[in-house]
């Protein structure tokens, strides 16, 4: 079992861009949603997973995920995932021996980026960069799988 430790943030700027080393293109859908359990299916490209998360507690969630067959993804996010699908760029921006990834929803949540960075504790310091703005880190309306029920252009 992984456990994943992330921070999440609200830019404040677009000077993290001129950073940018690789951008990724998401498609991802959630099968359950329940705050307890997560059940994700996500293509980037010719690449799929399936992940399982548990209770996300202060930025720290049991996480499991399996490398699965594109056709199967596809088959999944058309019949089994609730809409909206979560479409979204990711921007990986390397800073001081971190790489922050910057997602840039698009559709529905088309306005809305969050920075987040993966940690290897939960009180692991790390450098801000100046383009970094407040911590959303645990308020749910920033979880992509919240985003499906409520997304930003209804906020």
């Amino acid at each position: 079992m992984h456990t994943e430790i992330e921070r999440k943030f609200l830019l404040l700027n677009d000077a993290w861009r001129r950073e940018v080393t690789q951008t990724l293109v998401l498609r991802q859908g959630y099968l359950a949603t329940d705050p307890g359990c997560t059940v994700r299916v996500r293509v980037s490209g010719p690449s799929a997973w399936l992940t399982i998360k548990g209770r996300n507690v202060d930025g720290s969630a049991p996480e499991f995920e399996y490398p699965i067959p594109a056709s199967d993804a596809a088959a999944m996010l058309e019949l089994l995932a609730r809409k909206p699908l979560i479409e979204k760029k990711r921007h990986l921006v390397p800073r001081d021996g971190f790489t922050w990834e910057v997602d840039e929803f698009l559709g529905p949540n088309a306005g809305l980026l969050v920075a987040e960075i993966e940690l290897e504790s939960l009180d692991q310091p790390f450098p801000r960069p100046s383009w970094i703005g407040r911590e959303v880190t645990g308020e749910r309306q920033y979880y992509n799988a919240s985003l499906v029920a409520r997304p930003f252009s209804d906020w």
